[in-house]
Order: structure tokens, then sequence, then C-alpha cells
């Protein structure tokens, strides 16, 4: 009785075969629509987010067995702020014609230019119960052993992406979670 693990990450309730899955599956001679109807069911709830999904066959009896895994922090953290893409707003093409004009300017409205392209733009702001309510619906993918510390890494995949936690910079939030201030929420 062996076994095969095929491992995807597919659109909550939305996922389909394609050229990558098809395939995979065809070669256990797996009837593909009853699997990703069983899929979508499964992970609905995660609706417009990439979910990792595990699927484990046995060979012999081409049975097989769902495992749905937690979408990333990031997906859970655009969900929380209802956000649908987080990103650059300009295309290249645009982004080129800005540094084509900022090479043609004296080095003093250069620097302005870059002070400019320095500031992100912020497009939403967590609050500590968000970030303790997405924290614990990832836990157990966690490397925290605690609340406290799953939290800040939380706020640490905030650094990365254009979000603010009570309105302050992440690694200001993560240093007040060092000094005790938001103890009283991290129990």
């Amino acid at each position: 009785m062996s076994k095969e693990t095929i491992d995807l990450l597919v659109e909550g309730g939305n996922a389909k075969p394609g050229p990558t899955t098809a395939p995979k599956f065809s070669q256990f001679k797996i009837n593909m629509g009853e699997l990703f109807n069983k899929i979508n069911e499964e992970t609905k709830e995660y609706k417009g987010m990439n979910v990792p999904v595990k699927v484990v066959i046995d060979t012999d009896t081409k049975e097989y067995s769902i495992k749905v895994g937690v979408p990333p922090v990031s997906s859970l953290i655009k969900k929380e702020l209802k956000l649908e893409k987080i990103g650059s707003s300009g295309s290249k093409k645009d982004k080129a014609a800005e540094e084509k004009k900022a090479a043609d300017k004296p080095a003093e409205e250069k620097k302005e230019v870059k002070e400019e392209k320095a500031e992100r733009k912020i497009v939403g702001n967590l609050t500590i119960d968000q970030c303790v309510k997405i924290a614990k619906m990832k836990y157990s993918g966690l490397l925290s052993k605690n609340l406290k510390n799953a939290v800040k890494e939380i706020v640490g995949s905030c650094v990365s992406m254009p979000i603010t936690v009570e309105g302050k910079p992440p690694k200001q939030v993560l240093a007040e979670i060092d000094k005790g201030i938001y103890d009283s929420k991290l129990q």
C-alpha cells in the first residue's frame, strides 16, 4: 500500500484542474471533477485567499484524502483588512518614465524625488486585537511557543507590507510588545 502526496496552493472555494494539476491526478486515474468539488467545499471559508492543500492518494485503491492548511499570514492580513491587493500602484512604464524625468533634473531636485519615493503609501492599519485573531488562526503553523511571540510574528509580517499596527510602524509596535504595553491583550 503506497501513498503519494500532492501539494497544491489553490484559491479558496475556487480550485480548478489546470495544466499543472491535471497530469498529476490523471496518472492516478482520479475523478478530478469530484476531487476539486471536495477541495472547493473544504476551502470555501477561505474564499479569495490562496490556501495550501495536500491530497494524499493511495495508489493501490485510488482513494484519497484532503488536508487543508491555513493560508499564509499575508493573506490573512489582507482578508482582515478587506484588501484585494497590496503592491505598487504604478506600472513599470510609468516608473521608467518618472526615472527618466528625474535623470534630467538638477541634483537638488533628484534628492527631493528620492525622498518622495522613500515614503510608502500605507494601505491599512491593523489593531492588536486583529493581530491576536490572526495569530490564533495561524498558531499551529507558527514557530512560537506562546501567544505573545505569535503576535510578534504577525506584526513582524507587517514590516514588509505597507501596513501600520495601531497607527504606528510595525517595528515600533514590536518594541512596545517587548516592553509589555499590550500584555493585557496577549494573555
